[in-house]
């Protein structure tokens, strides 16, 4: 059999069998016939070598890895139906690896921008009418901000904060991660007054005080959805002046990790913050500690420019 025969049978199986949609099947033939077309109509009998060589001619016609890795699985997914049906005695990709995609830097913000952010949701606060309901969503914003700011929070377990972990006015909240694991994260003296300040506005909501929850809502989890506090950001950023686009609650995160290490914190110690199992995890952010470094030598060695 042929492999255009063979690929034929592949893509009547995904069809029959797997139920494949019309535009799988058709991503399936473009990826297998250019790996035919390029082996000289010998993909079904090709070795792991001529694979290799399919993919970095992939490179070479300026395909991305993650599209490349996209094609490779193709290639898996039919040489896994040869094998089974035993048109073939071996898997020639199970010895290669998928193109790494590169890992993209990621967003974040100048201090200078979360210091607007923060002050405009200050100035917000005060700006309410005392014991409206502007006033309660405003501190409850601006205490969003600042424990979000001074701790480096996944999103998810900020909002799902049980109230009791800010009762005790300390220097750390221990909350739970990933995976159940607790860890500690610093609180500023300003996102400490900030919690206190809506303790206090949240007793004045009985339906808030009844709640279990720190930032308590009208929600199947009672609790404040994710999707609520990133919305609100947003608001405050375009009334702060900041592109919207720019802004979202895993931005702050990002920019307590890499403000940290501007101003000299070390690696190891953001990992745990952050509450990262892998330190390659972290590593994403060695593009701030590169540049820290090449201040440092800039100003400090004696033949620096």
């Amino acid at each position: 059999m042929a492999s255009g025969a063979r690929i034929e049978a592949f893509l009547e199986m995904m069809a029959a069998e797997r139920g494949a949609s019309d535009n799988t099947l058709s991503s399936y033939r473009r990826d297998l016939e250019d790996a035919d077309e390029y082996m000289g109509g010998g993909l079904a009998m090709a070795d792991s070598a001529a694979i290799r060589g399919w993919l970095s001619d992939l490179a070479r016609r300026s395909y991305t890895a993650s599209t490349q890795a996209r094609k490779l699985s193709s290639l898996r997914q039919f040489f896994k139906f040869l094998y089974a049906e035993g048109l073939r005695g071996d898997d020639p990709t199970g010895v290669l690896d998928s193109p790494k995609k590169a890992r993209s830097l990621p967003k974040t913000l100048a201090e200078d921008e979360v210091g607007r952010l923060l002050r405009r949701a200050e100035e917000e606060v005060a700006q309410a009418e005392p014991g409206s309901p502007e006033r309660f969503a405003a501190r409850r914003l601006h205490t969003l901000l600042e424990v979000l700011y001074a701790s480096g929070m996944r999103v998810s377990e900020l909002v799902s904060l049980p109230v009791r972990v800010a009762q005790r006015d300390e220097r750390f909240f221990s909350i739970k991660g990933k995976g159940g694991k607790e860890r500690l994260v610093p609180l500023s003296s300003k996102a400490r007054e900030a919690v206190r300040l809506w303790l206090a506005e949240r007793r004045l909501d009985k339906a808030a005080l009844e709640s279990p929850w720190l930032f308590p809502a009208r929600s199947d989890s009672g609790f404040l959805p994710r999707q609520i506090f990133a919305r609100e950001l947003k608001g405050l950023a375009a009334r702060a002046g900041i592109a919207t686009a720019k802004v979202s609650p895993h931005v702050l995160r990002h920019a307590f990790a890499s403000h940290l290490l501007q101003n000299g914190a070390d690696l190891r110690a953001v990992q745990q913050l952050l509450g990262h199992s892998d330190i390659s995890t972290t590593q994403i952010y060695t593009h701030v500690l590169e540049k820290r470094l090449q201040e440092l030598v800039q100003k400090h060695h004696p033949l620096a420019d």
